[in-house]
């Protein structure tokens, strides 16, 4: 264990904002996680996983704990379906891609979405149709008090929209380190009606597709729509899709009848919320080295040198239009530090 004094976080962070962390550690075992919480010297301190999942606005007055734990493991397995375990350090896209060379199906709709496994349920993150929750069966997670494991059910996660209960009530009082996974390995149930998995497929001319092909499909959908982190800074969807009323929908169709929606309940839809941000004409604005990319309304980009505070403001300006041309309020998806 090394603890490292006034590190810059560029390279821990997918926007590539570059402040400073007054003190840093790196942790790979459960043992060495413990040993840091237990020091008395550093008395805030903030967990940090992929660092894909937030936008950092100021120098952090805390030591930062990077979590590292790797590894991937079969718990069981039988005719037709696979336990995986990973830990909580994985990267998920390369976790998503581990499980299709075994044929495990389940994860592909969710390939190349950024971050690591141990932040995946924070927020049950989703493409293309399908959610975490849908293949999650429990999680591991540090007491960041007690230092004791408790293993979290599927249900007692309490999982929604881009929530978890380690959003609400368990809020910053445990850290995630490793998850567990119910995969198929034979009659996989393919989700390609979602988004341009279909059309995707067609262009490639395969007809009976894969779990490997709908991977596939989905990478070169989110390649074409969504900028490399490792080229321009993003963390993804900023913004979740909003979830309105079927009534106030209604009232959206009158003044905008070409308006898209997908329905969650009898009585709600959900709205694209880059359809709203790109109909607001923010699509492709550039403010010097900060923006929305031109592809995807939906992801706010660092070209390189960008501050946190520019794009968080960016961020409320959009919101704000959004609500006073719409009457809509969308949230932000990742965290503001």
């Amino acid at each position: 264990m090394h603890i490292k004094s006034n590190i810059s976080l560029k390279p821990y962070n997918t926007f590539g904002i570059d402040v400073m962390a007054k003190h840093f550690v790196s942790v790979t075992s459960l043992p060495e996680l413990k040993s840091v919480l237990k020091l008395e010297g550093y008395p805030d301190k903030l967990i940090l996983g992929g660092g894909s999942n937030m936008l950092l606005t100021k120098t952090i007055d805390a030591l930062v704990v990077h979590i590292d734990l790797k590894g991937i493991s079969i718990v069981s397995e039988d005719s037709s379906s696979a336990l995986v375990k990973s830990e909580a350090g994985e990267n998920w896209h390369e976790f998503v891609l581990w499980c299709l060379d075994k044929d495990f199906g389940g994860l592909e709709n969710m390939s190349l979405i950024p971050g690591n496994v141990g932040t995946s349920p924070i927020q049950n993150i989703g493409a293309y149709g399908i959610e975490l929750k849908d293949y999650f069966v429990s999680c591991e997670a540090l007491n960041l008090e007690t230092l004791e494991l408790k293993t979290f059910s599927n249900a007692e996660c309490g999982f929604g929209y881009r929530n978890s209960i380690f959003k609400q009530a368990a809020k910053g009082k445990y850290v995630i380190t490793s998850v567990v996974f119910k995969l198929t390995k034979d009659n996989h149930q393919l989700h390609t009606n979602y988004g341009a998995i279909q059309s995707q497929l067609e262009t490639m001319e395969i007809s009976e597709p894969t779990i490997q092909d709908v991977s596939k499909a989905v990478i070169a959908i989110r390649e074409s729509k969504l900028p490399d982190p490792k080229k321009i800074g993003n963390s993804g969807s900023f913004f979740k899709n909003p979830v309105i009323p079927l009534k106030d929908f209604k009232a959206l169709k009158t003044k905008f009848p070409e308006a898209p929606s997908y329905v969650v309940s009898e009585n709600e839809v959900k709205v694209p919320a880059g359809w709203l941000i790109e109909k607001a004409g923010f699509k492709g604005k550039t403010l010097g080295n900060y923006g929305v990319h031109k592809n995807q309304a939906l992801v706010l980009v660092n070209y390189g040198g960008a501050k946190g505070e520019n794009i968080l403001a960016l961020s409320k300006l959009i919101q704000k239009t959004i609500y006073r041309i719409f009457n809509i309020s969308i949230e932000t998806e990742v965290n503001i530090l």
